[in-house]
């Protein structure tokens, strides 16, 4: 199962940091992701971060505002947002591969076996 929260209204320019925790003994294993959805929108990729490397990536749109990290002990993904933007609004899932997902696959939501039910992210002018 996973966890997201941290979603909430704020103003442009402001910041805010998401948190996703996952169950399960091996999240260390895991290539987990963050991304999000506007009503009528497609989905979009957001970031992600991969097991053992720690490698990670994120889209063109949030590179150097958004961060991923994770806290393998807590079993929990984090995504932290600045300089946020109104076209960020959006509802935002996190998403876990219980496995090392390639670097060329990680974009690609249908690698992902889990996801969470979303926290709302609200940026207003």
């Amino acid at each position: 199962q996973l966890q997201a929260s941290g979603g909430g209204v704020v103003q442009a320019g402001g910041s805010l940091r998401l948190s996703c925790e996952a169950s399960g003994r091996t999240f260390s294993a895991y290539t987990v992701a963050w991304f999000r959805q506007n009503q009528g929108k497609e989905r979009e990729f957001v970031a992600a971060s991969r097991p053992y490397d720690s490698n990670t990536i994120s889209s063109g749109s949030v590179k150097g505002r958004f961060t991923i990290s994770r806290d393998n002990a807590k079993n929990t993904v984090y995504l932290q947002m600045n300089s946020l933007k109104r076209e960020d609004t959006a509802i935002y899932h996190c998403a876990v591969n219980a496995g090392r997902l390639i670097l060329s696959t990680l974009r690609d939501g249908d690698k992902y076996t889990y996801w969470g039910q979303g926290t709302l992210v609200t940026v207003s002018s």
